[in-house]
């Protein structure tokens, strides 16, 4: 698996030098925009979410007045971290919902970038089939779907989890890892679905390889941190550099897929 997440993190720098040589910028920076955008006000909104909840369950659960009447540091330091915790679970579960929501939005544009990106290394046009394109418009948005109710119940399990002493301080790092396997994945769908692939072959070979989804998915996150920039350049990227990844394990692919 470390292998391929290997892969997954150096096809993010091969997919910056393919979109610089090939010009795809105007396929990167429009849709970027737009889910920047998107993302700015959705975690602005998530994050008072989050917040409100916390203190609803500090007050109705009796935590906040027992803490007034049984205050110490060690105590203080407790309830602060574990709430910390849980507004990073939270938080990771909108974005979560937020990151879906955006996939099944974008999915025509991404299928066409991973489609586009595929002529360009195999060194063909594909043609534009407007059923066949619609159909892969389709899949995208049911795995999309499938993957977001599967990530929202170990979400979920995580969430509850964090609320845990202890044990609950381990979920941040659960819950993004669980992130980057289900981003990644439908990342790589696109090209699963040129390679004629079905969903149930798609789900098979990545339980197979793993770090291909799990390393896209990092990668997609680390470009994240970086404020506006990285919010504009995460979602193309991460698309062009799966389509890189997976064109070099394409003999690990089912060969009827191929």
């Amino acid at each position: 698996m470390l292998k391929e997440i290997i892969i997954a993190i150096q096809s993010f720098y091969k997919a910056h030098i393919f979109i610089r040589r090939h010009r795809l910028w105007k396929w990167i920076i429009m849709p970027g925009i737009i889910y920047a955008m998107l993302f700015v006000v959705s975690m602005y909104f998530f994050g008072k979410t989050a917040s409100t909840f916390i203190e609803w369950i500090r007050i109705h659960t009796g935590l906040q007045n027992w803490m007034s009447k049984n205050d110490t540091g060690l105590l203080g330091f407790f309830v602060t971290f574990a709430s910390i915790i849980l507004w990073i679970g939270q938080m990771l579960l909108y974005f979560s919902l937020f990151k879906y929501i955006w996939l099944i939005l974008g999915s025509p544009v991404f299928s066409y970038i991973s489609e586009k990106t595929a002529s360009i290394i195999e060194e063909k046009n594909f043609d534009f089939n407007t059923k066949q394109f619609l159909k892969d418009i389709a899949r995208g948005i049911r795995i999309a779907l499938r993957n977001c109710i599967w990530q929202t119940v170990y979400m979920v399990s995580i969430l509850i989890l964090s609320l845990v002493p202890v044990a609950g301080w381990l979920t941040p790092l659960l819950a993004l890892l669980v992130e980057c396997y289900y981003y990644g994945f439908s990342m790589l769908d696109y090209s699963f679905e040129r390679n004629k692939l079905s969903a149930q072959q798609s789900i098979y070979f990545l339980g197979e390889h793993k770090g291909l989804a799990i390393g896209n998915g990092m990668m997609f996150y680390l470009i994240q941190v970086v404020p506006v920039i990285g919010w504009v350049l995460a979602p193309a990227y991460s698309v062009v550099a799966a389509t890189l990844s997976l064109h070099e394990v394409k003999d690990l692919l089912p060969k009827a897929a191929i």
